[in-house]
This record gives structure tokens, C-alpha cells and sequence, in this order.
């Protein structure tokens, strides 16, 4: 009796999927994956929506500064590969000066004022706009330059079989200190072993590293240094590098 039931379940759980040599993948786990991205999904709309309900007199009181700090416009705006390598417009504080013919480095650029809010992560307030639009995650690897698509290898391009994050398994494991091999290994792990409790991980080991300010640049940038491809070319040190993370 025990060996017919547990016949029956195993039949149960692949459905009719699993019945014909044209399906391999059994029903199941692909059920249990569309759950977890549903789940992912809502936490995203009720996570997002809800902070920038409370953040919205914070998001006032930093787009009054940058204007007057900076000048306008309040916000830094940039076409970035989404779910798929999709673009989508991603949306920043801004922290930086406009480039001028003597002022073109990140580093000149860079004023006090917007070093406090990029090692606060204050400048990153207005991608809940995007996690709403469904843009982006809060959890997921880093939507990084357009320019940089066709310099992944394929392990590398994995990272975009989910949706880019606001912060991510990199971002807590050493953000912009990291090199970009060690990037990507982080973010590709993510993408294989991504799960609600992960999420919550990154979460709050994000909100300990932003209280900390670990990681916002790199040894010899700002920023990050420009991602040239697995095997770059010799380039000029004085070659202005595109703004991103």
C-alpha cells in the first residue's frame, strides 16, 4: 500500500508535465519557482510602496539640498540593462558636479556633500521608484553600464536572468572594494541560490553596512573602475571612466 501511494503522490507532483518524454523538467519545482517570484514580486510593490510613503518628507528635504548644493537637475538619470539585459531608466540623486573641460575625473567632480550621501546611500532613495515600476528588486545584483553587455563572458551574463537590485549579494560582501571578477562571482551566486530568507539576509546585512559605510570606493576610484573586459587593452590612466556605482 505504502509503495502505490507514494506512486501516486510522485504522479501528483509532476502532473501531467511529467508524463511525455517532451518535458523533462518536472512540474513541480517550476511551480515552487513561480511561487518564490511572486512572493519576491509582492515584498518588492508593498516594501517600496511603503518606503517612499515614509521617506517621502526625507526625499523633499534631499532634492531641496541637492538643488541648492549642487544646482539643477535634483536627479541623475541613466539607461541601464534590466531583467534580460533589458534597458530601463534607472533614477539617482544626484552626487556629482556637471564635467566642465577642467573638471572631468569622478574625483573632481565629487563634492563633500555628495560623498556623504553616496557613503550614506541616500543618493539610492529614488530606485524604490523603479522596484516599484518593476524596473528593478531590492535584492539583486547591481544594474551597471549598458557598454559593459557585450564584454560579459556567459557565467558573467547570468546576472541578468534576475532583476538588477538595489542592493545585492556583492554590495554586502564588499561593494565597490571588490574587484570585478569577484563581482560577478557574487552576483551569478546569487542568481543560483536566490530564496526569500536571502533576501531578508541581504536586507538587513545591508542596513549594517550603509550604518558602517564599508565598500563605497574602490582602492584607486571614487566610484569603480570602468569595466573593460576580461582581457582590456592598455588605456590611457587619464581616460574619463562613465559614472556608475
Amino acid at each position: 500500500m505504502s509503495s502505490a501511494a507514494d506512486a501516486i503522490s510522485g504522479r501528483r507532483c509532476s502532473l501531467a508535465g511529467s508524463q511525455t518524454h517532451n518535458s523533462p523538467v518536472p512540474i513541480c519545482p517550476l511551480l515552487r519557482y513561480a511561487l518564490a517570484m511572486i512572493v519576491k514580486r509582492l515584498f518588492d510593490i508593498l516594501v517600496s510602496a511603503l518606503a517612499l510613503l515614509v521617506f517621502a518628507p526625507v526625499l523633499l528635504v534631499l532634492a531641496l539640498m541637492i538643488w541648492r548644493k549642487l544646482g539643477w537637475p535634483v536627479f541623475f538619470t541613466q539607461v541601464r540593462p534590466g531583467l534580460g539585459g533589458r534597458p530601463f531608466r534607472l533614477i539617482k540623486f544626484r552626487s556629482m558636479l556637471d564635467a566642465t573641460p577642467v573638471r572631468q575625473s569622478d574625483a573632481e567632480r565629487l563634492t563633500p556633500f555628495g560623498a556623504k550621501l553616496r557613503a550614506t546611500s541616500l543618493d539610492e532613495l529614488p530606485e524604490l521608484w523603479n522596484v516599484l515600476r518593476g524596473d528593478m528588486s531590492l535584492v539583486g545584483p547591481r544594474p551597471l553600464l549598458m557598454d559593459y553587455l557585450p564584454l560579459y563572458s556567459p557565467e558573467q551574463a547570468r546576472r541578468h536572468a534576475v532583476r538588477p537590485g538595489i542592493t545585492g549579494w556583492a554590495q554586502v560582501n564588499g561593494r565597490n572594494a571588490l574587484d570585478w571578477p569577484q563581482r560577478f562571482a557574487l552576483d551569478t551566486w546569487y542568481v543560483d541560490n536566490r530564496s526569500f530568507w536571502l533576501d531578508l539576509k541581504i536586507l538587513v546585512m545591508t542596513v549594517g553596512k550603509v550604518l558602517a559605510r564599508e565598500g563605497v570606493t574602490s582602492e584607486t576610484c571614487v566610484t569603480m573602475e570602468p569595466f573593460k573586459g576580461n582581457d582590456p587593452p592598455d588605456t590611457p590612466s587619464n581616460e574619463k571612466a562613465p559614472q556608475h556605482d
